[in-house]
């Protein structure tokens, strides 16, 4: 089956406002949509990372070019500020190369970002 470009969501949750904090989150959430999805970084086509905007230490796409994504454009954006959303959350949007079908696809949603999605908990 040929590789067609699908979209991929995830989100985690920072354990603080820190870069450490915000790289670590991010670098397992990457990892983790990659080990479920069956990917590598040259299949991704672009990602679009947001984050709440109680987040500030850092960028999360930092963490995609720290896991060897050089070469995928990256984008970072703010939340809007809801009052009752979630906090320290990273969000990420992937379009990536693969043969796997819509629904054969893996959203991860871990830490405190699961309650966002509790409908695709692992």
């Amino acid at each position: 089956m040929s590789k067609v470009l699908r979209g991929l969501r995830g989100a985690t949750t920072a354990a603080a406002n820190t870069r450490e904090a915000i790289l670590a989150a991010t670098e397992e959430l990457l990892r983790t949509l990659q080990q479920a999805n069956d990917f590598q970084p040259e299949d991704v086509e672009s990602a679009i990372f947001t984050s709440s905007p109680d987040l500030t230490a850092e960028y999360p796409a930092r963490a995609a070019r720290r896991l060897g994504w050089r070469d995928v454009p990256l984008l970072g954006a703010a939340e809007v500020a809801v009052p009752d959303g979630l906090r320290r959350c990273i969000r990420v949007l992937l379009h990536f190369y693969t043969a796997k079908t819509q629904g054969e696809l893996k959203h991860m949603y871990l830490r405190e970002a699961a309650r966002l999605r509790p409908d695709r908990m692992q």
